[in-house]
C-alpha cells in the first residue's frame, strides 16, 4: 500500500531516513574497531566516509524541501480547515490527506451533477 502525505512531508520523510541510515553506519563502523581491533580501524574509515556522504544527502534534501516549502502555495484545506502548502497541479493535505487541486481537470468532483 501506497503511503498517503503531502509533497514536502515526503522529501522530509527521505531526508530523516538518511541521517538516520548516516548514524547507524557511523556507529557499526565504530563497533568495527571494537570487535576487530587494528582490522576494524579500516572499516570504521568506510563506515565513518559513507555515513557522512549519507548525512550530507540528507543535508541536501532537507535544504532542498526547505527552498520549496517557501515557494509552496498556501490554501485551507476544505475538509479539516487548517493552512497546508501544496506543491504542483496536485497535493495532499498536510494534515488531514484530502487530495487537494487547483486545476480543473484533475478535480474528481469539479462539475456538479443534475440528480433530475
Amino acid at each position: 500500500m501506497k503511503f498517503k502525505s503531502a509533497k514536502i512531508n515526503e522529501f522530509r520523510t527521505w531526508g530523516l531516513l538518511l541521517t538516520l541510515a548516516g548514524m547507524l553506519v557511523m556507529v557499526l563502523g565504530t563497533a568495527g574497531v571494537l570487535l576487530w581491533g587494528d582490522t576494524g580501524k579500516v572499516l570504521m574509515f568506510f563506515c565513518m566516509f559513507i555515513g557522512s556522504l549519507l548525512l550530507m544527502g540528507s543535508m541536501g534534501v532537507y535544504f532542498w524541501a526547505g527552498m520549496m516549502s517557501t515557494s509552496a502555495f498556501m490554501l485551507e484545506c476544505p475538509e479539516c480547515g487548517k493552512q497546508t502548502k501544496m506543491l504542483g497541479k496536485t497535493d495532499r493535505c498536510m494534515f488531514c490527506h484530502t487530495i487537494l487541486t487547483m486545476d480543473e481537470k484533475y478535480a474528481e468532483n469539479s462539475k456538479p451533477q443534475d440528480l433530475s
